[in-house]
């Protein structure tokens, strides 16, 4: 089922990228295969609407990659994904930002208050050697 998911994924990440690419470039710009497959796309699109001949294609883009990854047999039906973002989704992690943690005031922040001070001192040597030099 891996090999399934994988080449479902890259079926409709190329079919996406070829899409957009002859929109913007022309066909003429995609490597022949692609072109094959979007000529077979524009004679679906004859006898079907955009999203079921977009979905056929995909499927004939998906079975084509799932004998090239090395899948044995038929290409297995891979479950159509969800839109939601949810616990109920298959393989969608939500992305949470961590809560800020914040430095406790009694002992201070550890170090990361020793990195100022530091440099005030480094600093302040620096101008010390620098009006000696100019006011000898």
């Amino acid at each position: 089922m891996m090999i399934a998911r994988r080449a479902d994924t890259r079926a409709r990440a190329d079919f996406a990228t070829w899409t957009m690419m002859a929109k913007l470039n022309g066909a003429s710009s995609l490597p022949p295969t692609a072109q094959a497959f979007l000529d077979r796309y524009k004679l679906l699109l004859k006898e079907n609407s955009e999203p079921e001949a977009s979905e056929a294609l995909i499927q004939l883009i998906y079975q084509t990659y799932y004998e090239e990854m090395g899948g044995a047999g038929q290409a297995p039906e891979v479950k159509p994904r969800s839109t939601e973002t949810g616990p109920a989704s298959d393989n969608v992690t939500a992305f949470k930002r961590p809560p800020a943690q914040r430095p406790k005031v009694a002992g201070g922040a550890p170090g990361k208050s020793k990195l100022p001070v530091a440099l005030i001192f480094a600093g302040l040597v620096v101008v010390y050697t620098a009006f000696r030099y100019f006011f000898r």
